[in-house]
């Protein structure tokens, strides 16, 4: 049960605004003003004693190896990778699953995929762009006057602030996921729990059923940055700085949104310097800086070490050690795949892809993260994003009708310049047509299903999840003819330093259930067809508890190749085997998010011939009398493919599913699609989540 809500989504803390509200209060007193809240229980105090993230045993990945592979071989290929699997398992595997736990012991601070997995992100040498970085959109403010872009930015950088205070001050709520929050959700747990010790106090959170998270993650939010090097890059976070760094057409700001007391800011003083950024009238740089932030890491490395012989190491540095990234757009939003296309890469000028996020605002006030992925996951960012978006609309710093503060803030905004040789104007042009090149590959889609949704489904005894994996493996098989290796994430946030674990969903029950669906469905009842969509849906709880619980078999394979590699053994045959490189070709990537502060998310495909697939199963954003008419939302991210009309594919794979459902209460489904997918030609592009 724990596993249900450890898929890479969002924790929310009751409604993140509250429907209906007809007025705003506003934020009053040093207090209130400064911190989001003040939890009496310290924000790391589950941390010391979260349980350690297990290895799995080897004979056990094996098999899990073995039925993940089985959807995707013919019976020859099934069985030579079988051949491959026992030899390394009572060989070579063997050993190394020995070292692995030997490590393992010596190292009881952290995770057994911990170092391996940030050296995977910072290893690799492809753009950050698409391959890596995915972006989170926020709901609108429920109320519109509030999305005007100064107002917006305004409050959300207030709540953006106001959430690091209360992090650094140990206030803010400890991450737990709560199975009975009557019991362990409450003042009298929370007066109690504080007072065991912090060696101690995870277990006694278990004993109420209680899961304290992993918050190792949530340091790097802040004045953190990723830089360019040779061969590996590095992560760096300088607290001590207290200033906010603002992009707008390419020129780029730097103002203090912390006191030398480290108070914040007043927000008419933030106001009237974001209004003072927004009226600057000067042209877009002919040499947008930002171009350099999507090279190839090791030509990022050496054009950066070109900067700093130029004399910009100070500069630079104000923008490595920012609070984040606040950027301003100069044009509104036009729809889903309009919003997608500027959230995830934008046009280059006016993003900084390395900082570790870039709160991005439109000029209609439509907002967004763009984040870095290397120091964290979805879970710290998620619950930033709740929590920003919930004391921004509920508890906003400042309302439409303030007025900003009379003070200089020519004097306190300083316009960043930077000293820029031609062989560096060279590097931005170059770094340009390559970034344009690439994003005019990726194709965007959307499909949202405003019935026979998430509530309507769980009345049905069916995973929702299940259900939306189901369809796409339908999809590809109705516009492909085959399965594919099919990736999707799962946190192991409930483990001290746990990444994630994938979940593969592709499985021999929903190929057998996609080939009833789409090549026999007149040989099938309604009651058989249901009946195989249950055991999918049981099969793939199955596989998510067992991710979750940090028994999958990805991140142990992973690890003993990667512990191979470092000690300089060759590579075992099973890692040579092409089936190994056929599923971990994943062309068919996924991930789903549920808040409400979340309109959607997604990211690039990790694959040239791939998909990358958000699904936001969004709750009712006002109150709905009909919770299983609730809306979800997928969004399909695409490299340019002949002939792939993939979306299409899909309406007509989740659509009867539900269909065969809804017979039972008679909820009628109604599709949206815009626009039909048409993919041109295959085109390179590699992303890795």
């Amino acid at each position: 049960m724990v596993a249900r809500l450890l898929l890479l989504r969002a924790w929310p803390r009751g409604p993140a605004v509250g429907p209906g509200s007809l007025c705003r209060p506003l934020s009053s007193g040093s207090g209130s003003r400064e911190y989001l809240q003040r939890s009496i229980v310290p924000t790391m105090h589950f941390q010391d004693s979260l349980p350690r993230l297990p290895i799995p045993k080897l004979e056990d990945t094996m098999k899990r190896y073995l039925c993940a592979q089985k959807p995707l071989l013919d019976d020859d290929q099934f069985r030579k990778t079988e051949q491959h699997c026992k030899s390394f398992e009572n060989g070579i595997g063997k050993e190394l699953h020995k070292q692995l736990v030997a490590r393992d012991k010596r190292n009881r601070h952290t995770s057994y995929i911990s170092d391996p997995w940030f050296d995977m992100y910072l290893t690799a040498r492809d753009s950050i762009v698409l391959n890596f970085n995915p972006f989170v959109a926020f709901n609108p403010d429920p109320k519109s006057e509030y999305n005007d872009q100064l107002t917006r930015a305004t409050n959300m950088t207030i709540s953006a602030v106001r959430f690091l205070k209360t992090l650094r001050a140990g206030l803010l709520e400890p991450e737990v996921f709560h199975l009975n929050p009557a019991k362990s959700d409450t003042d009298t747990f929370k007066r109690l729990i504080r007072f065991v010790p912090s060696s101690l106090s995870w277990y006694g959170a278990y004993l109420v059923n209680a899961y304290p998270l992993d918050m190792s993650q949530y340091f790097r939010l802040f004045n953190s940055t990723r830089l360019p090097r040779r061969t590996r890059d590095v992560l760096v976070t300088d607290e001590k700085a207290r200033h906010l760094l603002v992009l707008r057409k390419g020129h780029f700001y730097v103002f203090d949104v912390l006191d030398h007391d480290g108070n914040i800011v007043s927000a008419s003083e933030i106001q009237a310097h974001l209004k003072y950024i927004l009226s600057d009238n000067s042209p877009a740089p002919e040499f947008p800086l930002a171009y350099l932030t999507t090279e190839n890491r090791d030509v990022w490395a050496e054009l950066r070490q070109k900067l700093v012989s130029e004399g910009n190491e100070e500069t630079l540095r104000k923008v490595d050690s920012a609070v984040f990234c606040l950027c301003l757009d100069d044009f509104p939003i036009e729809g889903l795949v309009h919003l997608s296309h500027s959230m995830l890469h934008g046009d280059g000028t006016n993003r900084w892809y390395d900082k570790s996020f870039n709160l991005i605002i439109a000029k209609d006030g439509t907002a967004a993260l763009h984040f870095e992925h290397a120091w964290g996951d979805g879970v710290a960012v998620l619950r930033f994003l709740n929590e920003v978006f919930k004391d921004s609309t509920q508890a906003p710093a400042i309302s439409p009708q303030n007025q900003p503060a009379r003070t200089d803030s020519s004097a306190a905004v300083q316009k960043l310049t930077f000293k820029l040789s031609d062989a560096l104007k060279t590097g931005i042009s170059t770094a340009k047509e390559r970034f344009d090149a690439i994003v005019k590959t990726l194709t965007i889609d959307f499909i949202q299903f405003h019935r026979g949704g998430k509530e309507f489904l769980k009345k049905q005894r069916l995973s929702p999840d299940s259900v939306a994996q189901l369809a796409f493996q339908m999809a590809f098989l109705r516009q492909y003819g085959q399965t594919v290796a099919t990736y999707e994430s799962c946190s192991t946030a409930a483990f001290k330093h746990g990444r994630t674990e994938t979940i593969r969903p592709a499985s021999i029950f929903t190929k057998r259930c996609s080939e009833a669906f789409v090549r026999e469905p007149s040989q099938h009842s309604v009651g058989e067809l249901q009946q195989m969509m249950a055991e999918c849906s049981k099969y793939h709880g199955q596989l998510t508890r067992e991710a979750a619980m940090g028994q999958g078999f990805d991140r142990h394979l992973f690890a003993l190749r990667y512990l191979a590699a470092a000690k300089g053994t060759a590579l075992p045959e099973l890692y040579l085997d092409p089936a190994y490189g056929q599923i971990n070709h994943n062309i068919l990537s996924t991930s789903t998010l549920s808040s409400p502060a979340v309109n959607v998310g997604g990211f690039a495909p990790v694959v040239p011939d791939g998909f990358g697939i958000g699904c936001c199963c969004c709750p009712a954003y006002f109150p709905n009398p009909h919770k299983e008419l609730s809306n979800i939302k997928f969004a399909v991210f695409m490299v340019d493919r002949p002939g792939a009309y993939w979306t299409s594919g899909f309406e007509f794979s989740y659509e009867p599913v539900t269909k065969h459902l809804q017979c039972i209460i008679s909820v009628p489904l109604t599709v949206h699609i815009n626009p039909p997918a048409r993919l041109l030609s295959c085109l390179h592009l590699s992303f890795t989540q």
